[in-house]
């Protein structure tokens, strides 16, 4: 029985964000593709018509962060805005929501001791994920600066959560991830020194 490419793509997309969350709230190695397929709803021997490897997957699935039609619950909004769209993603990072979501939480943040042991491809999807975050940030900036700034930005933004979430102590995690917002709003310009 064939079935429309329709049928394949929404395949394909419950595949991805099982694999998205399990990859986010596990890690990549305690992931086998049965869990994936499992919790997507399919069986495992129909992997294969969408992905060559487990390497592919995780790849597809950072990059798939991008490409979300609706935000995550911690993205807030993005209707009911009076501040610049940097200064709203970095206090989505930041926020409490961000910080307890361990499965749809961004990819930096939840693979980044991953990726630094994954091969090229998935390098090059985290690569990517970064390099979005750092045009949606450099965007606010109208000086010379704007791309250091932004680099810095994000550096606070993934840093101080992956400290926060790294530590047993939820006072001393609250502690990296206030201060690491304070530095990355000035970094910003949207609070003075």
């Amino acid at each position: 029985m064939r079935y429309a490419p329709q049928h394949k793509q929404g395949t394909r997309e419950r595949i991805l964000e099982s694999a998205r969350r399990l990859f986010n709230g596990k890690g990549y190695a305690e992931v086998s593709i049965e869990e994936v397929m499992a919790q997507a709803g399919l069986t495992h021997g129909g992997f294969y018509r969408h992905f060559t490897s487990k390497d592919e997957l995780c790849a597809e699935a950072v990059r798939h962060f991008i490409c979300r039609r609706e935000p995550e619950r911690w993205q807030g909004k993005p209707a009911a805005v009076d501040k610049p769209r940097a200064h709203r993603m970095v206090d989505a990072y930041f926020s409490r929501d961000h910080f307890d979501d361990r499965e749809t939480c961004c990819p930096l943040l939840a693979n980044a001791s991953d990726v630094a042991r994954s091969g090229a491809a998935v390098k090059a999807a985290y690569r990517e994920v970064a390099e979005k975050a750092v045009s949606i940030l450099e965007a606010h900036f109208d000086d010379p600066e704007g791309r250091e700034r932004a680099l810095a930005l994000l550096a606070l933004c993934v840093g101080g959560m992956v400290l926060a979430r790294g530590v047993d102590d939820p006072g001393l995690a609250d502690a990296f991830r206030n201060a690491a917002h304070k530095h990355a709003l000035r970094t910003g310009g949207w609070i003075g020194e």
